[in-house]
This record gives C-alpha cells, structure tokens and sequence, in this order.
C-alpha cells in the first residue's frame, strides 16, 4: 500500500487527507443523525402529559431545548403558545430553519470532496502522462521503465481520486436524504403540536 502511495507522487497526499476527512464526517453525521437523538421516541407523548398538567415550565423548556432537534422546535412552539397558531407556526419555522442547517452540517464539505478528489486523480493523470511524453523526447521509447513510471503514476492517481469520491458520493446521498426524512418527521410532529396547543386535535 505504502509503495502505491509513494509511486502516485504528491498528489497521493490530498487525496489521502480527503479520504480522511471524508470518512470522520461520515462517522461523525452517523452518529448525529442517529434517529432517537434527533427524534426521540416518546417526545411528544411527553410533552402532552407536561401540558396537560400545566408544568411547561421554563426549567422543562430548557431542558427540552437541550434534548433534540425535535425538543428545539417543540420548546420554540411551546414558548409562544399563548400567541395565536400563526405566530406558534412562524416561532417553529424559524427554529426549524436553524435546526435543518445543524442537522446538514458538514455535508457540504462531504459534497465537494465528492467533486474535489476525482479531478486531483484527473490532474495526476495529467501530470503522469507529461512525464511519460518528456522521457519520451529525452531518452525515447527504447527505455520502457521510464514510461512505464509515468503511466502508473497516471493510473494510481486516478484510482485513488475516484476510490474516495464514489463511496463518499454514495454516503453524501445517503445521509441527505436522511435528513430530508428526519425534517419531515419533525415537520409533522410539530404541526401535530400546535393542533393539540389549540384545541384543533388530541393526542
């Protein structure tokens, strides 16, 4: 493997260093994006209950803050619950704008890496078949260990670049249609909760 690094030139370097970086956004987005982190089960069940008694205190609304994603644009609702539906729906919008940017974080980095790495492979290949034609107008082709170095430059570049963008592609996929799931889940539980506030609906 080392000799293959070493046989694609300097370019191998940011390829490595996106493959890299790719692969500690994917861990990290997994892990975010875990459903019960974003959307814990039970959530408005919950926050039914603490409304039914009357204990929406500000204590409970922090800490519903701090819990989720969910429990951000719950608490943002909530908080503006003795306004008309309007202003609850807008106070939701608002607060789900901000939580959709968290919940996208880093994938547009994830994106460009998706972009970025093939085109470094292209330019090694580049860079690979220059040298090929300088030995060639140097030394000629009776020296084939010469050119076979140029191309192999050219070949491992170009697999390195499209070995790290096609899983990261496959994974950036992935996980934005994730968080497009993830925002509609939320999107309906919270129309859910300013229906319950108004007395349009039950649990």
């Amino acid at each position: 493997m080392f000799e293959l690094i070493r046989a694609g030139g300097w370019l191998m370097l940011p390829i490595l260093l996106c493959s890299v970086l790719a692969l500690a956004i994917i861990l990290e987005r997994f892990w975010t994006l875990r459903r019960g982190n974003v959307v814990p089960p039970g959530l408005m069940n919950d926050v039914y209950s603490q409304y039914q008694r009357g204990a929406l205190t500000p204590e409970y609304l922090a800490d519903l803050r701090r819990g989720s994603a969910l429990g951000r644009i719950f608490a943002a609702g909530i908080s503006n619950r003795q306004h008309s539906r309007e202003v609850m729906k807008e106070s939701i919008e608002d607060e789900g704008r901000q939580v959709v940017n968290d919940l996208e974080r880093y994938l547009n980095t994830l994106g460009m890496i998706t972009s970025v790495t093939p085109l470094l492979g292209l330019l090694g290949t580049v860079i690979g078949m220059i040298e090929v034609f300088t030995a060639i107008v140097s030394a000629g082709v009776g020296n084939p260990g010469v050119l076979a170095g140029g191309i192999s430059k050219a070949l491992i570049t170009t697999a390195a670049g499209l070995s790290v963008a096609i899983p990261t592609l496959v994974f950036h996929r992935y996980l934005g249609g994730k968080v497009g799931r993830l925002v509609l889940e939320m999107e309906k539980q919270a129309i859910k909760l300013v229906e319950i506030i108004h007395g349009e609906r039950s649990l």
